[in-house]
């Protein structure tokens, strides 16, 4: 979208003008400490982690703000978007009812650390650095799904990656004496910090067994949970903003008013301040990684592969869609939830209400297509879990079979109507493509995706049953009857998931 020349661009010196309307920050900017170097920023990262230290800066807390930075090619548009606004965003919040919009300023820099990262690397071995948090996708862990060990053939190890910058920002860290610092993982990946923890080493190892023993000692990873339903920006949101407040912004934030940060304390640089900030601190995340992974993970992808097969283009569009909440609910309710353990100070059923109403908030506007990318990355995270734990307790298998045989029918590219998909981002889409369409012939090959599937599943002889069937029901019947079927099988209403 071109700028509106008519208009000023967000920046610094706009900041008095937007008090009042935008509630823009009276902190001083250029008092703040950039003690958080954070790689990968977008959407999320600038709704969730950046809008918490936001908070920590208006309440007078100078020694906390983001560095933020890029190592991929293409976050040369992010540099282009918040280099000239001096660091500074609008996040909009969009309830069901109303919208409200507000200017962030914790983000005091940005590197783009692409071709060349020396100042990426220096900057996390900056003294006053004293945490390096990241979003870098489920996807961008150099880790073998299969096995949780480091994948040194991954592309994600090579030596531009957020990983090997990282080791190397350790390493300079270490030769000029800096202090303990913490890796903290804002990924939706299960014990994301134990994960970190495995790319990071993996890397560091090839520095030298020095440094390895100097980060044993001095650099923490804590496991962490996060929530806030982020779309991506659409020009309709940059033209709302400028509409409503003769502002341009050139990438704006869209988000729903819910957010959640779960984190275990274990900081070995200076503890974020977390007692001030609505953060549940704990000893133990696994139980809410859990819930939320397998709740709220696994259904927007329950939701996307089916919407995206009956040509439905937004989240809240396939939420008003009975079958399509159905399937939702059916899933959270009757598999999801029963392979879960009680979460200390949480009720799963009230927590499953909290995401009907929000996958349904018509002003978010989240794309289907948007969930369903990175399904080869997600689904091993988000749903095969839940599985596993079935397949070896003998719980219902079902709906989570029917979940993969509408991704497999995706991946095939043509929806119910007949329309070709045009399939969203994935790593691993040729692999998956050619095994969706071996598939048709052979339920089972698709099966064989064993970045996917692993070896385990693909033997078990009930599970690739239930996926056989849901795949030849699905294909045989089409989306809807499918899952009429699958639902009604369990006794599930279809009048929009609203059974008491």
């Amino acid at each position: 979208m071109e700028h509106d020349a008519s208009l000023p661009r967000l920046n610094g010196a706009l900041l008095p003008s937007t008090r009042s309307t935008l509630g823009a920050p009276e902190y001083d900017r250029s008092a703040l400490t950039p003690s958080i170097v954070h790689i990968g920023v977008g959407g999320f990262h600038r709704a969730h982690l950046a809008t918490y230290v936001d908070e920590l800066c208006r309440a007078g807390n100078t020694d906390w703000a983001i560095l933020g930075s890029g190592v991929l090619a293409g976050d040369s548009a992010m540099a282009d978007a918040l280099l000239p606004q001096d660091g500074l965003f609008t996040v909009i919040e969009r309830g069901a009812s109303m919208s409200t919009a507000t200017i962030i300023g914790s983000m005091v820099g940005y590197i783009h650390g692409h071709p060349d990262h020396a100042g990426l690397v220096d900057a996390i071995a900056a003294p006053t650095t004293q945490i390096v948090s990241l979003t870098v996708t489920e996807g961008g862990y150099p880790i073998d799904d299969a096995t949780g060990a480091f994948d040194a053939d991954s592309p994600n190890a090579s030596s531009t990656s957020a990983f090997a910058i990282i080791a190397a920002g350790l390493a300079n860290r270490m030769r000029n004496g800096g202090g303990p610092i913490t890796i903290m993982s804002c990924d939706n990946i299960m014990s994301n910090g134990n994960a970190t923890r495995t790319a990071t080493m993996g890397l560091v190892d090839t520095i030298g067994t020095e440094l390895a023993s100097w980060v044993a000692d001095n650099v923490s990873f804590p496991n962490s949970m996060v929530d806030r339903i982020t779309p991506a920006t659409a020009d309709t949101d940059r033209e709302w903003l400028a509409e409503n407040y003769d502002l341009v912004d050139a990438w704006p934030v869209v988000c729903e008013p819910f957010r959640q940060w779960v984190i275990e304390d274990n900081f070995a640089g200076a503890r974020l301040p977390l007692e001030e900030l609505d953060v549940i601190v704990t000893t133990e995340v696994a139980p809410y990684e859990h819930m939320k992974l397998q709740l709220l993970n696994a259904g927007h992808s329950c939701l996307a592969y089916a919407a995206a097969l009956l040509d439905i283009e937004f989240v809240h569009d396939a939420m008003a869609d009975e079958d399509v909440r159905s399937f939702v609910r059916a899933f959270l309710d009757n598999e999801a939830k029963t392979s879960l353990a009680p979460v200390p100070g949480l009720d799963i059923d009230d927590y499953i209400e909290t995401l009907i109403d929000r996958f349904s908030n018509p002003q978010i506007r989240d794309q289907v297509s948007r969930l369903c990318q990175d399904g080869s990355g997600k689904l091993p995270k988000f749903l095969l879990p839940t599985m596993r734990t079935h397949v070896a307790g003998g719980g219902p298998l079902d709906l989570g079979a029917l979940l993969l045989a509408t991704w497999c029918q995706y991946l095939a590219g043509t929806s119910d109507a007949g329309l070709a998909i045009d399939i969203a981002a994935d790593p691993l889409v040729d692999t998956g493509a050619a095994l969706a369409a071996a598939s048709t012939d052979n339920p089972a090959a698709f099966l064989q995706f064993a970045q996917v599937f692993g070896d385990d599943l693909p033997a078990n002889d009930r599970f690739a049953t239930a996926f056989a069937s849901a795949l030849e029901s699905l294909r045989i019947l089409g989306v809807r009857s499918a899952i009429r079927n699958a639902t009604g099988e369990i006794g599930v209403a279809t009048n929009g998931g609203t059974e008491e």
